[in-house]
């Protein structure tokens, strides 16, 4: 949301914020979150790149489509432990996804 907008809500009384302060997520549930999705990102990303269609990619992990869908869209019932083993079987190597830790997860940290 940009500066002006914010300004003009506060003004009007409305309590500005993110996800976070909506959800009263503590700063470690934040930084998890935020990885879970940057994961999922950069599944979907990393899986276009190859050509792969989302069935394809269920069969190279064992799973779904639907499932994939679910894994890129972040959803609750993705553990991280499914993204990290799908984004091995696309093979990315370790080099990358300490990357999409330290791009996604730990720049706000700083």
């Amino acid at each position: 949301m940009n500066k002006a907008k914010r300004a003009k809500l506060q003004q009007y009384g409305w309590k500005t914020g993110d996800a976070a302060d909506f959800l009263n997520l503590s700063p470690e549930e934040t930084h998890y979150l935020e990885l879970k999705v940057a994961l999922a990102q950069y599944l979907q990303k990393k899986r276009t790149h190859k050509h792969l269609t989302q069935a394809s990619l269920a069969k190279m992990v064992h799973s779904s489509q639907s499932r994939v869908a679910k894994m890129e869209q972040s959803d609750a019932t993705v553990s991280v432990d499914l993204l990290v083993r799908s984004l091995f079987a696309l093979g990315t190597s370790r080099t990358e996804l300490a990357r999409v830790f330290s791009q996604n997860q730990f720049k706000k940290a700083a």
